[in-house]
């Protein structure tokens, strides 16, 4: 397929370079004429600008948004609706909340444009690995653009699908599921994308400070407040790699988590101070919304604002994690 991807950043040049190697073509955007040119270099197409990115598809067009979310996001898309025509289509891949693409969606529709919110997640690594990408909108739209969500998934690789069951069994009775399995799901109607997302990084909010606490508390164990006799110098770095095989804690968090002690076991680069990047709150206030208890995610939220404050070798974990799996650097460090 033909597409426009606006934003060529840590995502969105990686997804549009990994389209393009499954032979999809990509005219590019960015605010960063260097971005444009390094995609032009890599077999893609550069435009001067989002009106220069439109005249360059033929309909109807696609047009793909990676920016932050937030205003850069909103912009972006109010923008592309007077530029786009009936039956063009605008993905937002970003984090947006999911109310907003609700608001979105109703307003573009007026203009025959359909929405689609993509929950996208597979940070630097994606490029390589495949995206999990949760999508909301509109059904034949999300058909119709199958073989962009097919080529930037992950694929089944060698996990075996758990919805469909042993050889014979019947196929799930949702036909969407079907695609589960190679890494992208049609979620439900304008918004169920970047919902499911929401909660996905919830989630992970609440795994990450997991592993975070056992960490430190296996580091303290050395401390001289313990008694001698129960005092451990532990090497944490071994242990993270003895986890990551046969333990049912096992996870590509815990496989970055190995990977930052392996490099540095006291994390000294690593300040401790940690982000939220929106959808962590989000799914907190949801949770209120809804009068769901949602115990360790907001704990996991609340560590994170601690974390601004004051530092523990919990947060330098969690801060490792972070720059691992999606290249987020702290505030202040050299980039």
């Amino acid at each position: 397929m033909i597409l426009g991807m606006v934003g060529l950043g840590r995502m969105g040049g990686n997804m549009a370079r990994r389209l393009i190697k499954g032979g999809h073509q990509v005219v590019g955007y960015a605010r960063t004429p260097d971005a444009v040119k390094a995609l032009a270099a890599d077999g893609g197409k550069g435009a001067a600008s989002l009106a220069d990115l439109v005249k360059s598809l033929a309909p109807p067009r696609t047009v793909w948004v990676m920016v932050p979310s937030g205003e850069p996001t909103e912009s972006t898309v109010r923008e592309l609706g007077g530029l786009l025509a009936a039956g063009d289509t605008v993905i937002d891949g970003g984090n947006s909340n999911f109310k907003d693409d609700v608001r979105r969606a109703a307003a573009l529709r007026e203009r025959g444009i359909v929405y689609l919110d993509v929950g996208t997640s597979g940070g630097v690594w994606g490029i390589e690995r495949g995206y999990c990408l949760m999508i909301g909108g509109d059904r034949p739209t999300v058909e119709r653009h199958d073989p962009i969500f097919k080529t930037l998934a992950p694929g089944r690789g060698e996990v075996a699908p758990v919805a469909t069951g042993p050889a014979g069994a019947a196929a799930p009775k949702n036909a969407a599921a079907r695609t589960a399995p190679d890494g992208y799901l049609h979620c439900g109607p304008a918004g169920a994308g970047h919902f499911v997302k929401m909660i996905h990084n919830g989630i992970e909010y609440g795994l990450m400070q997991a592993y975070a606490e056992g960490f430190d508390i296996m580091k303290s164990a050395a401390a001289e407040t313990v008694p001698a006799a129960q005092r451990f110098d532990l090497d944490l770095a071994a242990i993270a790699e003895l986890w990551r095989r046969g333990s049912v804690v096992s996870s590509w968090l815990l496989d970055l988590t190995a990977q930052a002690l392996a490099e540095s076991p006291a994390l000294k680069e690593y300040e401790g101070v940690v982000q939220d990047s929106g959808e962590g709150r989000w799914t907190v206030q949801t949770a209120i919304e809804e009068a769901v208890p949602a115990d360790v995610l907001s704990a996991a939220l609340y560590a994170r604002f601690r974390s601004r404050q004051e530092h523990t070798f919990a947060e330098k974990i969690l801060s490792a994690m972070r720059m691992k799996f999606g290249g987020h650097q702290e505030p202040g460090a050299r980039k």
